[in-house]
């Protein structure tokens, strides 16, 4: 794989992580009641002009 590739990927995969932290962060904080309950999250990614779908799931305990 090239240079230009990876980095690119880095970077998107970067910014995957950060702003998805933040908005889970920003929905506990904002929805009652979370503490001691377990939540089952899910990414979904794809990508345009590609026939390609990827797909996490994992859990978020409440705050």
């Amino acid at each position: 794989m090239s240079e230009h590739f990876n980095m690119s990927m880095r970077k998107f995969l970067k910014q995957v992580g950060v702003t998805s932290q933040q908005a889970i962060e920003e929905v506990m904080r904002t929805t009652n009641d979370t503490s001691g309950k377990s939540y089952t999250a899910k990414m979904v990614l794809t990508i345009d002009g590609i026939d390609f779908e990827h797909i996490v799931t994992g859990k978020i305990e409440g705050i």
